[in-house]
């Protein structure tokens, strides 16, 4: 299989990760503000999955570095910086104490997140279907098939 097709089915796998991640915390603030979730669970849930996004978002944006993807790096890019600029800060944990004080904010924030991921998939789906169409259009490993 050529190592393109699987560069962009990774890519393709991450990205749904993200939106995963952050659609978790859109539904956990979605259930706070409609009272099916309590001030703590909310938090606790949340809290829970804001690491590993950051995580994925980093290394995918340095996957994109590496391999120099320069269009899709710069696509991901400003969601990365800001993940780094929220953790120096020590404000990429959601306060229990102010979750209902800026639960508009967080959504807010989780809305645009969930937007650039959703632009980020579109795009990672079309590079990894244009790869799986020159991969079969190709037909180098289908000969040995036969």
């Amino acid at each position: 299989m050529s190592l393109d097709l699987i560069f962009w089915i990774v890519c393709f796998v991450m990205g749904l990760g993200l939106v995963a991640f952050t659609f978790y915390q859109m539904l956990c603030l979605l259930d706070l503000e409609a009272d099916f979730l309590n001030i703590y669970e909310a938090a606790s849930q949340i809290n829970s999955v804001v690491l590993p996004e950051f995580i994925l978002q980093g290394v995918l944006c340095a996957i994109f570095l590496l391999t120099w993807h320069w269009f899709m790096f710069l696509v991901a890019a400003p969601v990365a910086l800001y993940h780094v600029m929220l953790y120096v800060n020590g404000k990429h944990l959601v306060d229990v104490t102010e979750i209902f004080r800026n639960l508009n904010q967080y959504k807010k924030l989780r809305y645009y997140k969930l937007g650039a991921y959703m632009f980020l998939l579109i795009v990672v789906l079309t590079r990894l279907t244009l790869s799986a169409f020159h991969y079969v259009r190709n037909g180098d490993d289908l000969v040995h098939l036969f």
